[in-house]
């Protein structure tokens, strides 16, 4: 069932999907503390095609790759590739993986990573197309809420800045409709959730509540997903001055907030969570980063063949 194949859109998952990779991720993770490297990947390559800048994605598909004894190979800027050139992504991809076994993508058009599954004999696996989809980040964060509550089931969970155009809220969002949770969803006006995935989740019945206002709801919340206003959407620029800094979480906003609040972050940061949040029982941020590791170690191994 796994052997072979692709990671394009959280939509794709069901929940015992879902649930298998979180298991997997978990089972690795101990292996990895216990036994230091592991061989299940001996032989194998990884090829990473990033078309888009990444620091987290990328270094934790490595790692994760390097972790279960495989190999890896790819590009991290386009323009050191035969793309300056004026070669097709189909050609790309037709050519990457005559090297390798599992291909992972960045790339800035959506539905790029669909079309290079449809060409590509071996699995491949988005690491962000766009605006669209970021599945691998949306399984780690549920991994990282799961790790650190023991369950999914009966938070509030808030999503909170660029609605509109963060992949990561969008993917997220969409595999909480497969739990029993409340969503808030904080954002300026010209920021807000797309309306297909708001009538979405509330026809899967998903309880949402939309507002802009972060103090009134913190008290309600048992975990705050904060994301950057991101600059590089927005078609115009004078668009994103408009709602630049709208939210900045410091240690005297969550004065207000429960004890067990947690606050995740996709990360790169800008200004929207103070540094001094950091040393704070709430943040686990950080944590959130390392569960890349071990879900991506399990993404791979199923797609490889190589884990059950």
């Amino acid at each position: 069932m796994w052997k072979g194949r692709d990671v394009i859109s959280i939509r794709d998952f069901k929940k015992e999907d879902i649930e298998h990779v979180l298991k997997t991720a978990e089972r690795l993770e101990r292996e990895l503390k216990d036994e230091g490297a592991l061989k299940y990947a001996g032989g194998k390559i990884l090829a990473t095609l990033f078309f888009e800048p990444s620091t987290r994605t990328r270094l934790s598909f490595e790692s994760a790759m390097h972790r279960l004894g495989g190999s890896v190979i790819g590009f991290s800027e386009a323009s050191s590739t035969s793309v300056k050139k004026g070669e097709s992504l189909r050609d790309t991809i037709k050519t990457v993986e005559q090297y390798s076994d599992v291909i992972v993508i960045r790339h800035p058009e959506e539905g790029a990573a669909r079309l290079a599954a449809e060409v590509a004999d071996i699995p491949v696996i988005n690491a962000g197309d766009g605006s669209n989809q970021h599945p691998t980040q949306t399984l780690l964060d549920l991994y990282t809420i799961k790790r650190t509550f023991g369950r999914i089931d009966g938070l509030k969970i808030g999503l909170l800045g660029d609605l509109k155009y963060g992949r990561t809220v969008h993917s997220l969002s969409e595999a909480l409709t497969h739990y029993d949770v409340e969503l808030y969803l904080i954002s300026p006006e010209l920021l807000r959730m797309p309306k297909h995935i708001v009538e979405e989740l509330r026809d899967k019945g998903v309880k949402i509540y939309e507002t802009s206002d972060l103090e009134s709801v913190i008290p309600e919340l048992d975990v705050l997903y904060a994301t950057r206003i991101q600059k590089e959407r927005f078609p115009d620029e004078q668009e994103y001055l408009k709602v630049k800094g709208s939210y900045v979480i410091t240690l005297d906003l969550l004065k207000n907030a429960k004890e067990s609040l947690k606050i995740m972050h996709p990360l790169p940061r800008v200004d929207e969570i103070h540094p001094s949040v950091d040393a704070s029982k709430h943040a686990i941020y950080f944590r959130q980063v390392f569960s890349g590791v071990p879900v991506r170690m399990a993404l791979l191994g199923l797609t490889l063949g190589v884990v059950e």
